[in-house]
């Protein structure tokens, strides 16, 4: 399409929002790092979205969400994850922030100590969640386990509208049309702050996990015409319909804001090479791209999400993929709490 940030943010401007994180989020340029790369690197700092110490994408999707759910004058939220979701984590904070209560089911790929709840369990019950954890059955996958979560929570769900209350569900991630429109405000957003600095961006590199993130930068990618690539690194196995489920996704917000475009899945790349051994299991570029961005810029990445998308970004530098001097910018999803979560996640971070 191409018509500039201002059309694609009047859009956004119809459209209920809570006001919950702290944007523009800081971009800025890792010069320790570029050298050692041998590529001009940009952050984006979306660890910094708030509203507490613990924020992260999250936080943008939430917003229309959350803007939702109090337009349809909904009393409670429900939503899914792991037990260390971060996703979950920041639903809550933005319940409490807006009076509405917050009830999570969360699946334990790592099983959690009871005597010891650590990470965004912990901030879950310091915030006073209602959570329910469900445990896999031996005969069960794991996609298995989460789609019983979700049918739990609308069970529950169904059984408190009864009783009189308005519940509103969220979907795995935030990804669906209306979360996703948050990141097509994230990606206006960035396109105005490389403006302002007069950098150029040829390639953008995140996480994917849901596919929430994705579709609204790919959205947003389609309707201002930049030219900058995506590439989305997986932390978790894809099925091979992945792609253009996450198009449909984006052209069904960018149907929900009102536009007539639609998003191809040739128009960004997900890249499968750097999940492995599993969602939430630790790897070893994983681990190394958290040392070597800790010790060359004092900046933490996480061995869930950022850890392995900057494993990937490191890997198609080195690779060649990214050319010796290209402009890059890695978004930086949050999540630094899986830092503090249980060993089985962490792996070899807790050795010297």
């Amino acid at each position: 399409m191409g018509g500039g940030t201002e059309a694609v943010r009047a859009l956004l401007s119809a459209k209920p929002r809570a006001k919950l994180g702290f944007f523009p989020t800081p971009l800025h340029r890792l010069d320790n790092l570029s050298k050692i790369l041998g590529v001009d690197l940009y952050i984006k700092r979306d660890d910094f979205s708030g509203m507490s110490l613990f924020g992260g994408n999250k936080i943008r999707k939430l917003e229309y969400l959350m803007g939702d759910a109090l337009h349809l004058g909904c009393d409670t939220v429900f939503t899914y994850g792991a037990t260390q979701s971060n996703h979950a984590m920041q639903t809550v904070t933005a319940c409490r922030r807006l009076g509405l209560n917050p009830i999570l089911y969360l699946n334990a790929y790592v099983e959690p100590d009871e005597q010891d709840v650590r990470s965004n369990m912990l901030l879950d019950r310091i915030l006073g969640a209602e959570v329910h954890v469900v445990r896999g059955e031996s005969d069960e996958t794991e996609a298995e386990t989460e789609q019983r979560c979700i049918q739990m929570g609308k069970a529950h769900a169904a059984r408190l509208e009864a009783a009189g209350h308005r519940c509103y569900d969220v979907p795995l991630g935030g990804a669906n049309p209306i979360g996703s429109a948050g990141f097509i405000g994230g990606f206006c957003e960035l396109t105005e702050q490389c403006e302002a600095l007069g950098v150029e961006p040829e390639h953008i590199f995140a996480p994917t996990g849901t596919g929430g993130t994705l579709a609204g930068l790919a959205a947003g990618r389609h309707l201002t015409g930049a030219k900058a690539s995506i590439t989305a690194i997986a932390v978790s196995d894809k099925q091979r319909d992945y792609e253009a489920k996450c198009a449909a996704l984006a052209s069904e917000s960018l149907q929900w804001l009102g536009s007539a475009e639609r998003v191809d899945a040739g128009e960004f790349t997900v890249d499968r090479g750097y999940f492995a051994p599993g969602y939430e299991r630790p790897s070893e570029a994983a681990t190394e791209a958290i040392r070597l961005l800790a010790r060359a810029e004092g900046l933490l990445a996480d061995p869930v999400y950022t850890g392995k998308a900057l494993a990937g970004l490191i890997g198609n530098i080195r690779s060649g993929r990214v050319a010796p001097g290209s402009t890059v910018v890695f978004w930086h999803t949050g999540g630094a709490t899986a830092l503090f979560a249980e060993r089985e996640i962490l792996g070899a971070l807790t050795e010297a």
